[in-house]
């Protein structure tokens, strides 16, 4: 896979990119890099595509954006924004994992089909975000509101722990040491807990995007591991009941959170099955 960079809304992308056709736009989360579609993208440009995949805002070598901007409607901006840099038409797919599913529920329409994976969408959440166990497993978002965030996550073994706690028994030696290399400065390590910070409000919206709304049209499939230690299979038992006509929700058995990297073969089936080739 090669890395260029593009400037898309105000912001100098780093991406990593393989094969050539339709535009395949794949969108990582926290705590990840784009070598998380390491597996997948191959199988895309094998099917037809162009896969690429951006290292989101902050998270280097994608630079650090000058407005510090991480709330949902400026992740939904930069897509629309890499979508039109990188020459995606009406055969472009989009695919995005943890805090990359965000945006996939709210341009679906804007793209031939999506695949979100690990975060259903939100009204499917917050039925059972704030029971007890939930509440456990999501301890890291509320400390990431505090002064002592940034201390905590740069602490040896923070981050290693989540991969750990969300996905267990898979060995993440490679995908952490991605993670240090891009979160390495302070200012990047700040701009991925700025994506939190921004959710519930500590950080006020800097009022130059719009609040987005979900896509009522454009077919998407969930996908969420059984085993997810970050967020209960439980809440994504009515995702498929928020998402448009035509959509599809599947769990995927001994996966986690990070299902692409646990279990590439049967996951980038399901993914390759529904977006079919390209055309």
């Amino acid at each position: 896979m090669e890395i260029r960079t593009v400037h898309a809304n105000g912001v100098e992308f780093a991406y990593l990119t393989v094969g050539e056709g339709p535009l395949a736009l794949c969108l990582h989360g926290f705590p990840d890099t784009a070598h998380t579609w390491r597996h997948l993208m191959p199988a895309l440009a094998e099917q037809g595509y162009r896969a690429v995949a951006p290292f989101m805002r902050g998270y280097a070598p994608t630079e650090v954006p000058a407005d510090g901007a991480y709330e949902s409607g400026a992740i939904v901006a930069d897509v629309m924004a890499l979508r039109e840099e990188l020459g995606g038409d009406e055969s472009a797919v989009l695919v995005g994992h943890d805090w990359g599913a965000f945006p996939v529920y709210v341009c679906a329409d804007r793209f031939r089909r999506s695949v979100a994976l690990a975060v259903p969408p939100t009204p499917a959440v917050l039925t059972g975000f704030l029971e007890y166990e939930q509440l456990k497993r999501s301890f890291y978002i509320f400390l990431f509101q505090t002064a002592l965030a940034e201390t905590a996550a740069s602490t040896p073994g923070f981050i290693e722990g989540l991969w750990r706690d969300w996905s267990p028994g898979y060995d993440a030696a490679q995908d952490v040491e991605f993670v240090r290399q891009s979160l390495a400065r302070p200012a990047n390590l700040t701009a991925a807990i700025g994506y939190y910070r921004a959710m519930l409000g500590t950080t006020p919206p800097t009022g130059r995007y719009p609040s987005p709304e979900p896509a009522a049209t454009g077919e998407i499939l969930y996908l969420h591991g059984l085993r997810d230690g970050c967020l209960s299979a439980d809440l994504a038992k009515n995702a498929l009941s928020h998402l448009p006509p035509g959509s599809r929700a599947e769990q995927v058995a001994g996966a986690g959170h990070f299902l692409h990297v646990e279990r590439p073969a049967e996951v980038n089936r399901l993914i390759l099955d529904w977006l079919g080739p390209a055309s």
